[in-house]
């Protein structure tokens, strides 16, 4: 999978297109531990496709019970993406505790589309409930919705995290399947930036330290020479620690529960990079925005509501 390369093709899933709910909901694939990212990565490189335009996608799901954090991997996890080290989950992070369960559903042979190259357009997390982090959880994954769009087809995967039975955690992604659709094109609002920006550099090694942690050893994210097999041009950040980041530099203005955080990726971000970091409280949102040098062309956007 990867993120967004080009300018969105909609802020959302438009309301007015045929929205597709998956096929009838086969019984969950359940794991007992979380498996080996390597060993999914590989089989993610070889499963090939067979979608046509129309399919209903199956509804495959994974799950995984008493999953339990650990303090250590919790703390690296919070220094790479830059939070404070404390004993409160960043939104992010149970989305890449429970990545395994995305990539298990795409390896599933009646899962139409390859794994590889789905585009991440957008995540959208909300975290209703702090929790002790010494309390075991329940994890889902399911694929939801999708719609044909002027690019291809959107899709979605939905996940929620539970403790003593109560849903503490959220989270919905859209992906990207490029395919000929013939449904035009939509213009897009411009992208609000407004105020003085933080700038930051990003070392060129940040997708392999963030490999380490996550075990998402996605190639376009560890060198040039794997990246360009891929047809990138250079090596590019992880969305979802890109998304991290942004929290992290907002941490002080963010609650401890009761909050959403949705964020819609526009173009990679090639390592290593200058970036400048945008945020500002508008119709009650706090909207924050990422941005190259120059300040010409947009890596993401988010709100925090």
């Amino acid at each position: 999978m990867t993120d967004k390369e080009n300018a969105p093709i909609m802020k959302s899933m438009n309301k007015s297109a045929h929205m597709q709910k998956p096929s009838d909901s086969k019984p969950p694939i359940v794991m007992q531990e979380l498996p080996s990212m390597p060993s999914l990565l590989g089989k993610a490189a070889f499963k090939s496709g067979t979608y046509a335009l129309g399919d209903q996608l199956p509804g495959l799901s994974t799950q995984i019970n008493s999953l339990v954090i650990n303090p250590q991997h919790l703390h690296a996890y919070q220094e790479l993406c830059g939070f404070k080290s404390s004993e409160t989950l960043p939104a992010t992070y149970l989305h890449m505790l429970g990545f395994p369960l995305f990539l298990k559903i795409l390896i599933q042979q009646d899962f139409p589309m390859r794994a590889m190259g789905q585009v991440h357009l957008r995540n959208q997390i909300s975290v209703l409930h702090q929790f002790d982090i010494r309390q075991p959880i329940d994890m889902t994954a399911a694929i939801g919705n999708s719609v044909l769009t002027s690019r291809g087809l959107e899709w979605n995967i939905d996940v929620s995290a539970r403790v003593d039975k109560q849903v503490v955690w959220t989270g919905e992604s859209v992906f990207l399947h490029r395919c000929k659709t013939g449904v035009p094109r939509k213009a897009v609002a411009p992208i609000r930036r407004e105020g003085e920006p933080l700038n930051w550099w990003v070392d060129a090694d940040i997708g392999r330290r963030y490999a380490r942690v996550s075990g998402d050893y996605n190639p376009i994210h560890l060198t040039d020479i794997t990246a360009k097999l891929f047809g990138f041009k250079q090596a590019i950040a992880h969305g979802m620690w890109t998304k991290a980041r942004c929290l992290a530099a907002l941490d002080q203005q963010i609650p401890t529960e009761g909050y959403s955080v949705d964020v819609t990726f526009h173009r990679p971000l090639f390592l290593p990079s200058q970036v400048l970091f945008y945020s500002q409280q508008l119709e009650g949102k706090q909207q924050f925005s990422l941005f190259n040098q120059t300040a010409e062309q947009a890596h993401l956007e988010g709100s925090i509501t």
